[in-house]
């Protein structure tokens, strides 16, 4: 897939850009090479290869250091509220934004 300078007057069209004439060359080349990879990466057989929910899976013998998910803090809820300019039932109250 190749983009034409047509195609890119379109898309800064509807993204409400306005692109000089060499600003749109240069748009039209990184894009380009950009489908470039995509079409490198799509021509690869991935014929019988499960996808992965994340790369570590792949290394069987890699432990994940994790820690264990405690509260270490107790709860600060009213010392933290204290400043707040307005407080209800644990919550802070702020004005209405969008009507």
């Amino acid at each position: 897939m190749s983009l034409t300078s047509t195609d890119i007057a379109r898309i800064a069209n509807l993204a409400r850009l306005e692109l000089a004439p060499v600003e749109s060359e240069r748009m039209r080349t990184k894009m380009n090479d950009f489908f470039n990879i995509v079409e490198q990466m799509r021509a690869v057989d991935t014929t019988g290869i499960a996808p992965l929910a994340h790369p570590v899976v792949v290394l069987s013998d890699f432990a994940l250091r994790l820690r264990e998910d405690v509260a270490s803090e107790s709860n600060q809820r009213e010392a933290n509220q204290r400043s707040a300019p307005a407080v209800e039932n644990g919550l802070f109250l702020v004005p209405k934004v969008i009507e």
